[in-house]
């Protein structure tokens, strides 16, 4: 693991994985609270920026941390134990910063990661690719935008959007960089999931709105490399370690709470809940389904961080061999927090659903997460690499 440091606000030197845990703590105290209200979270945000994370990925050349994926995916699950919907922000924040690096001209990178370190930038997301309702018609200075973007996470507060816009002419999308309060951009903060309720993954519209081709990263009709494609991988394996952190909080909720709240069942013959056997059974089950799952993870983030360094020398096969490890991590890390953050009421029993502790919000979260994508479609992927050594096709998703 990198043993990279950060300079927070104060100017110190800290190790990532404690900031984020001192994050994590100061997050959780009132992350039940503000998953009832929803809406965005404006002072969480700002203490994610003064945290000094926000330059994790970015090359030391340009000012950044320059530390490894590993290290970056662990942070992510680490905020995602307390707070998942923040963690989400903060992980999506990353993957437009990779896409700068992947797809971006030499002095595209040098631009906007130097002005992300020296103005301490919030990246949001406005990239869906299923989504075509936003055009792209051709200008003097390079194109106009026009439409509507769904799911744009991490929008609401941003200071800057990587983009995507469907180009009729060309019958193919290009991506681009946008300031969010740039004229004719306004971003509709109306996402009402039932989970997942503070990542501020509304609308964005774009009503005549100019962008220069030095901000277009991609252009229509330009074949994505291997190494250009290696974003989807970013932003999956974003997903499984977001998935094994509400998995993980979940799991030490409830050990927490047996700990200090339940009662054990009468028919148990103990005078503790942790000494149950049954309960102590179940926690094994639990454990079992988080342990490979993390394994799985890491082993990917190592592999992922291996490629991306590689540059454009990455090749169509080391792509693909890559893909398949971040599916099988993003695979089981979905089984195991959906799993894990419902099979714990079980243990926890009747008096753990008290709104008081919130619980249920694991739940919801990874549950509304875990529909990012149909999980099925990666399974299916597996079943072909496992049966003729198939890889996955490069999509947006795979």
């Amino acid at each position: 693991m990198s043993q990279a440091v950060l300079k927070t606000s104060h100017d110190r030197a800290h190790d990532p994985l404690q900031v984020a845990a001192e994050l994590a703590q100061r997050l959780a105290a009132t992350a039940n609270a503000r998953d009832q209200a929803g809406g965005h979270a404006a002072q969480e945000r700002e203490w994610i920026r003064e945290s000094g994370l926000l330059t994790l990925s970015i090359p030391t050349a340009y000012g950044g941390q320059g530390v490894d994926w590993p290290t970056v995916y662990q942070v992510i699950r680490i905020l995602a134990r307390a707070d998942s919907a923040l963690a989400h922000v903060f992980g999506f924040h990353h993957l437009q910063l990779a896409g700068i690096q992947l797809y971006g001209s030499a002095q595209q990178q040098r631009r906007f990661l130097t002005q992300t370190v020296d103005q301490n930038l919030f990246w949001g997301n406005a990239l869906n690719p299923l989504d075509k309702r936003t055009l792209a018609t051709d200008a003097d200075y390079g194109f106009q935008l026009d439409g509507i973007k769904s799911f744009s996470s991490g929008s609401v507060g941003s200071d800057w959007l990587t983009i995507s816009a469907w180009h009729e002419e060309s019958q193919s999308a290009l991506i681009g960089v946008v300031p969010t309060r740039q004229h004719g951009v306004a971003v509709q903060a109306d996402w009402d999931a039932f989970g997942q309720k503070q990542t501020d993954s509304g609308n964005v519209h774009f009503n005549q709105v100019s962008l220069p081709s030095t901000q277009v990263l991609q252009a229509p009709g330009v074949k994505a490399t291997a190494q250009a494609t290696l974003r989807s991988q970013v932003a999956q394996l974003i997903m499984a370690n977001l998935y094994l952190g509400i998995g993980e909080g979940a799991f030490e909720a409830a050990r927490a709470y047996i700990a200090k709240e339940a009662r054990p069942w009468f028919a148990s013959g103990v005078e503790k809940a942790g000494a149950d056997t049954l309960i102590q059974h179940r926690f094994g089950q639990l454990w079992l389904k988080l342990r490979p799952a993390s394994v799985l993870a890491d082993h990917a983030a190592q592999e992922l961080d291996r490629l991306f360094r590689l540059g454009a020398a990455v090749t169509a096969q080391q792509r693909g061999e890559l893909a398949v490890s971040v599916a099988e991590a993003k695979v089981l890390a979905h089984q195991a927090g959906v799993d894990v953050s419902n099979d714990i009421f079980e243990l926890t029993g009747a008096r753990s659903t008290s709104a008081k502790f919130g619980y249920d919000r694991f739940w919801r979260n990874v549950r509304v997460h875990t529909l990012h994508d149909p999980v099925d479609y990666k399974i299916r992927d597996l079943g072909r690499y496992a049966l003729d050594g198939t890889l996955p096709e490069p999509t947006a998703y795979s």
